[in-house]
């Protein structure tokens, strides 16, 4: 793997060495033999020029995965170039990675290549919607785990290539006391205290519906609070109640059109689980030079 790729990856949160173990796994899936039609119909010694190609406007990411694809396909003798950097606003008709090597093997790697860069493309995508949504505010749009299974960081990447703020990545860099941990510990103090007593240095957040649950909170100093969908005019007292002592999430049945009218509340994060497991996917091809 050339260093600079490798810098980019370990930059962008995603292990090299794990990354790769992806690529490989994704490629055995379109490769469990022969790529019948490409290495039928195409001569062995056969090299062409390929692009990829934004067919919609959007905001890109993904692309050092996909370079890592086209890598592992074609090896030392691929040329490969990508003239726009993720985080980037991009237009249709844009060019965003060139390649050359063996024409058919350029047809083999494509699919896989194209998946990574057109599924975080679209998080990034979504993600900087919902940015421009809140533009003027100071609420932030921040992410979840609803995740692809395996693309987690890939995911929690996109997000932030889109201009938008991670939550925790995992179960346990962060505790997050919702609903069900409240019913089974007997209310949202004892289980934040509970949490509070056995990892006393861990992040903790915890989930509410009522403005009671809020004021017990407050009481006992929590940090963080999720407000499940409660209306602006609830997120505004809850805004005013918390006169800063905590932080304040807004989650629940949010939308692009509701989110200035929420984020004008004064909570301080928006939380869209949509970004990562709705987010369609940005039209990207790729297209061989004649």
């Amino acid at each position: 793997m050339p260093p600079d790729l490798l810098a980019e990856l370990t930059d962008a949160g995603l292990d090299p060495v794990l990354a790769h173990a992806d690529v490989v796994a994704a490629l055995a899936e379109d490769l469990p033999g022969d790529d019948v039609t490409s290495w039928a119909t195409i001569p062995a010694a056969d090299a062409a020029t390929a692009d990829f190609v934004a067919r919609a406007d959007g905001t890109l990411a993904g692309l050092a995965v996909a370079e890592l694809v086209f890598r592992h396909v074609l090896g030392a003798d691929v040329e490969l170039s990508r003239p726009v950097p993720d985080g980037t606003r991009v237009r249709r008709g844009d060019v965003l990675l060139s390649v050359t090597g063996g024409t058919a093997l350029l047809l083999t790697a494509e699919r896989t290549a194209l998946n990574y860069a057109c599924h975080a493309s679209g998080v990034a995508t979504a993600t900087a919607a919902w940015v421009s949504a809140l533009a003027g505010t100071s609420a932030r749009v921040r992410d979840t785990r609803k995740t692809t299974p395996g693309f987690r960081l890939l995911d929690k990447y996109a997000v932030r290539c889109g201009g938008g703020v991670n939550h925790r990545t995992s179960l346990s860099d962060m505790a997050l006391i919702k609903d069900n941990h409240v019913l089974a510990s007997g209310g949202v103090v004892a289980a934040y205290e509970r949490v509070r007593a056995r990892y006393p240095e861990v992040p903790v957040q915890v989930e509410v519906t009522t403005l009671e649950q809020l004021d017990e909170l407050l009481a006992v100093g929590a940090p963080e609070v999720l407000l499940d969908n409660m209306d602006p005019e609830q997120m505004a007292e809850a805004v005013r109640r918390s006169a800063g002592r905590t932080r304040l999430e807004a989650s629940g049945g949010l939308t692009l059109e509701t989110a200035a009218t929420v984020a004008a509340t004064g909570v301080d994060f928006i939380a869209v689980g949509a970004l990562t497991h709705s987010a369609p996917v940005l039209d990207i091809a790729m297209d061989l030079r004649p």
